[in-house]
């Protein structure tokens, strides 16, 4: 991901503070512990050819490559679906790879009805793209809604209206990245109040050059964070440390569910960084998160953790 992408050598200069949680939140979480919490950590996309020979056995090829995915993940933000609105069939194919697995597929809303022209009156749209993931059966989690840098709250009465106007039965998220939903108190109180009204939640994106995105509104009790990582920068684990504090605190008020996608632009070191995330929450959690396994060299234990970057 592109996004809010700053040089390396600018890195050292962000406060990548996480802000501190709304008021509203403890509410919306309900203050009390869960007896138990679904945390789902992932990537933007399986077909990563630096993964052969890293986590994907060295002679997997890329149809091979959704398969071994799910060995190594328990959830995937889609971004293909973005792209295309895909038939029952395909999404069947997709759902089928994860088998009796507990994998959970967060597919991206087509971008027809979210970048190209207004987003009313494209009910037909909709229906077709929630018809093709309804075939990700038990595999099929939130939806994921993002609208374009341009939109702002000129619009707000267009995309309240359309919020108002999803389905029910089925959990939405909500990206917004005009700097005006975040600059203007009153705006950003009507955002997240309508969220809140229609049960929909607030996407949490956690990226160097927009700080104002990572804003800790919970709208539901769920969170569905998109955390954009530098390419094991150093300063990618003190805000992993950061955030696993802020889960924590989540957990302890009564989270009921986490999406937590790590993106880079080199999606080639992503593993290091989620191995090193869910070891601490495993411990902190009393969890057993699925994690990547290296392939260990010749004369390694399989399953070893190999350091490809320092």
């Amino acid at each position: 991901m592109k996004f809010g992408k700053l040089p390396e050598s600018e890195l050292n200069t962000v406060n990548f503070s996480l802000p501190a949680d709304p008021p509203g939140n403890k509410k919306i979480l309900g203050g009390e512990k869960r007896s138990q919490v679904k945390i789902r950590i992932g990537c933007p996309q399986w077909g990563v050819p630096g993964w052969v020979g890293k986590i994907y056995p060295p002679k997997a090829r890329e149809k091979d490559f959704l398969d071994n995915y799910v060995q190594h993940y328990n959830c995937i933000e889609l971004n293909a679906t973005h792209y295309k609105i895909y038939d029952k069939t395909a999404i069947a194919k997709w759902a089928g790879k994860a088998g009796e697995r507990d994998f959970i597929f967060c597919p991206k809303l087509y971008q027809g009805v979210t970048h190209q022209g207004g987003l009313l009156g494209k009910n037909a749209m909709i229906a077709e793209f929630l018809q093709g993931v309804s075939a990700f059966g038990k595999h099929l989690g939130p939806v994921f809604m993002q609208l374009s840098d341009s939109f702002g709250p000129a619009r707000k009465e267009e995309l309240f209206t359309f919020i108002k106007s999803l389905p029910k039965e089925i959990t939405f998220f909500l990206e917004v990245r005009h700097p005006d939903w975040f600059a203007l108190e009153q705006v950003r109180k009507e955002l997240f109040n309508t969220l809140y009204l229609q049960q929909t939640g607030a996407v949490i994106t956690d990226t160097a050059g927009r700080r104002d995105c990572a804003h800790m509104h919970l709208t539901i009790p769920k969170a569905f964070v998109r955390f954009v990582a530098n390419s094991l920068h150093a300063s990618d684990y003190v805000r992993l440390d950061a955030w696993i504090e802020r889960i924590i605190s989540w957990v302890e008020q009564g989270l009921q569910e986490l999406y937590f996608f790590v993106h880079m632009e080199e999606e080639l070191y992503s593993p290091e960084l989620i191995i090193y995330f869910t070891d601490k929450l495993n411990t902190a959690c009393g969890l057993q998160l699925l994690q990547p396994k290296f392939i260990a060299p010749e004369g390694q234990a399989a399953g070893s953790q190999i350091k490809f970057f320092e």
